[in-house]
């Protein structure tokens, strides 16, 4: 294939940093008095009752640790200060130069060691290829592809999610469950609760609750250890995932139905995610909790009770700025509403299905995720031919 010529970005896009919004113009969650995201460093950071841009934009994350991320936002958006927006001002195809932007290195364009940052005049030296027209549309148009198919699927995920912790709510925080007219309320440690339940500590569900193991990493190891970067959203993501070496203790083991805690640090102390698929020879780093239910609990209503208390596992961290620890004891001695097994089990044959099928798809998601980024640097440099990419 022809080489397609390369050109600066700026002769391609007005870049434009973006600015601070008031106090008073931007609140955390969308509403009819804020109803346009704020994109930062770390994508949507909150909403305003301004925007900067109608159009979809491409935005490069100019400062700090995030330096050279990049993100595509939705329609009617504010821009803060830490991001630089790519305003095309050429005609070209601006979902094709998203995806250049995010399958480029900006190493060579960052300054400053303490505070890394990448100014305007940096940026727009950087040169990207300028294949014709059609070209980017069908390229974007490949592309676009996967991330419709992925966000079709983010979307049954959290659909099933909200249904699965709706149900929760109902049945073991409100008591609502089937029958409970039958079951009068009784005192307990943790107020009134139906006849026949019981309060309980965590750790009398669990049969093993232990930190993971000091890796030993080695990209050619036998297993994978999980650390704090694959828990985010409730959710367990194997990508940040690496490979180790060291024999792993049979207890240390991740298994389906464990729920994993992060342990450690500000920021993602206390973040849950229970294991649900067959990982194999995989374990836990040793910032990471493991709490695997005992032969009494079952695994649904384990799972759905430690992700309702992430808040609060998150409050029980202890020690310095940056130091911060979430230890098993206070793991264990959470408090919990503890119903008979008969009704834990009516619990799991309800929400099990739509927790199952929300892994199928979040499995879909990362299949898709992977195949468009081999495709990706492959259609961005001509090696692979648009046809072979249909």
């Amino acid at each position: 294939m022809e080489a397609w010529p390369t050109v600066p970005i700026g002769e391609l896009f007005k870049l434009k940093q973006g600015t601070y919004l008031k106090p008073n113009d931007m609140g955390e969650s969308q509403s009819e008095q804020f109803p346009f995201p704020v994109y930062g460093a770390n994508g949507v950071i909150g909403y305003s009752n301004r925007k900067m841009y109608g159009e979809r934009t491409t935005l490069v994350s100019c400062r700090g640790a995030n330096c050279g991320v990049v993100h595509y936002t939705v329609p009617n958006v504010w821009i803060s200060n830490n991001s630089i927006a790519c305003v095309p001002k050429a005609d070209i195809d601006p979902t094709f130069y998203y995806y250049v932007c995010k399958n480029t290195d900006f190493g060579d364009v960052i300054t400053g060691s303490a505070q890394p940052q990448i100014t305007i005049t940096n940026l727009s030296s950087k040169e990207f290829i300028q294949p014709p027209l059609p070209v980017q549309r069908r390229i974007a148009g490949i592309l676009s592809a996967y991330d419709e198919l992925m966000e079709n699927s983010q979307r049954r995920v959290r659909l099933l999610e909200a249904m699965a912790r709706a149900l929760y709510r109902e049945w073991f925080v409100h008591f609502r469950f089937p029958g409970h007219e039958k079951h009068p309320r009784v005192a307990s440690p943790l107020g009134d609760i139906p006849q026949g339940w019981e309060a309980k500590k965590l750790g009398e569900l669990v049969k093993y609750l232990n930190r993971g193991l000091s890796p030993s990493y080695d990209d050619n190891g036998d297993s994978k250890v999980i650390n704090q970067k694959c828990i985010r959203d409730q959710r367990l993501n194997l990508e940040p995932a690496r490979r180790q070496m060291k024999p792993v203790p049979t207890d240390k083991r991740v298994r389906f139905g464990d729920v994993l805690i992060n342990s450690t640090g500000v920021g993602t102390l206390g973040r849950v995610a229970q294991v649900y698929q067959d990982l194999g020879e995989c374990t836990v780093d040793s910032h990471v909790t493991i709490a695997r239910p005992n032969t009494e609990t079952d695994l649904e209503f384990f799972g759905c009770t430690l992700l309702s208390h992430q808040e609060t596992f998150d409050r029980l961290g202890v020690g310095a700025t940056g130091q911060t620890e979430l230890s098993r004891t206070s793991i264990a001695n959470v408090d919990l509403v503890v119903p008979p097994n008969r009704i834990q089990r009516r619990f799991a044959d309800v929400v099990r299905p739509m927790r199952a099928a929300a892994a199928t798809h979040a499995n879909q998601i990362q299949n898709l995720r992977r195949t468009r980024d081999l495709l990706l640097p492959r259609l961005l440099s001509g090696q692979l031919s648009l046809e072979h990419a249909a």
